[in-house]
């Protein structure tokens, strides 16, 4: 014997398995359950967008027959803080999470040039990478002293570039360039940090660094391929003079051979010198004088 039970639907049941599937700076895609499996009709859900920083609230509605719903919830603020409530529309069971949207990217290029008697800050435009960001919502600038174990805040500024006085020889600072942060500091941007350390040089660590390294290459590949050309050239130099001197003396030593002996024979220059003058001068042979071959 067996009995059929069909369930009856309880839709104040909430959503099950809320989840957030992807965030980014503008949007967030979050994923849900049915209250129960395969609905045999469509259900509508409302989800409730609350924003945790402008204290605004904003509701969409969902309806669909799938027991795996997808949603993407956007014109959301980089950096922002949310509260997502999704719940059927009879104001059953909620079921809720809260989500982060990427902040804006950190600016890029930043670097340090120093002065006189002060430093001035760099860096590239964020809106060159940002379609989100607007130049007249400007930059701040921070500042951390590991010698007094200190960060202090500069300012702000629309430009591409901030000007710092007033530094102490021998400390050392770390600077931070970001989005500058709205509604109390909650939404900002990424840092971007540049190390400086100020020994009296007035130079930038890091971009010194990397200034030195890059001179330094400048400066030594050349000198050490001109070393190897001029120490090439020597050696070709020494080369041809050694092949002139054994080739000149083979052609001398070769002059004096004596097939006889087996060896060369060396005069020295007064033996010559001698000979030369004891020995009469040939001046030629007569045709009436007989030649006798013996």
């Amino acid at each position: 014997d067996y009995v059929v039970v069909k369930m009856i639907p309880d839709n104040r049941l909430p959503p099950r398995h809320l989840h957030s599937v992807h965030t980014g700076k503008t949007f967030a895609v979050v994923k849900w359950e049915s209250p129960y499996d395969s609905p045999d009709q469509d259900m509508l859900y409302a989800v409730a967008v609350k924003d945790l920083v402008r204290k605004t609230d904003k509701i969409y509605k969902v309806k669909t027959r799938n027991s795996t719903v997808e949603y993407t919830i956007k014109k959301l603020e980089p950096g922002g803080k949310y509260h997502v409530i999704v719940q059927l529309g009879n104001m059953s069971k909620e079921s809720s999470m809260k989500i982060n949207t990427v902040p804006l990217s950190a600016p890029d290029a930043l670097k340090i040039i120093t002065e006189n008697d002060h430093i001035l800050l760099f860096w590239k435009s964020l809106a060159l990478k940002e379609s989100n960001f607007n130049e007249s919502r400007g930059y701040e600038i921070h500042m951390f002293d590991s010698l007094m174990n200190i960060t202090a805040y500069l300012g702000n500024t629309t430009e591409n570039f901030f000007k710092v006085s007033n530094l102490k020889i021998g400390h050392n600072y770390s600077f931070t360039v970001q989005a500058r942060c709205l509604y109390s500091g909650q939404m900002c941007g990424e840092p971007a940090t540049l190390l400086y350390d100020e020994l009296g040089t007035g130079e930038d660590s890091s971009a010194s660094k990397a200034g030195r390294s890059t001179d330094v290459a400048a400066i030594v590949v050349p000198v050490l391929f001109l070393l190897l050309v001029t120490l090439g050239i020597g050696f070709v130099v020494l080369y041809m003079r050694h092949r002139r001197l054994q080739n000149s003396f083979t052609a001398f030593a070769n002059s004096h051979y004596s097939s006889r002996l087996g060896s060369a024979i060396f005069s020295s220059g007064d033996d010559l010198g001698d000979e030369d003058d004891e020995a009469p001068m040939i001046t030629g042979f007569s045709d009436d004088v007989p030649m006798v071959i013996a």
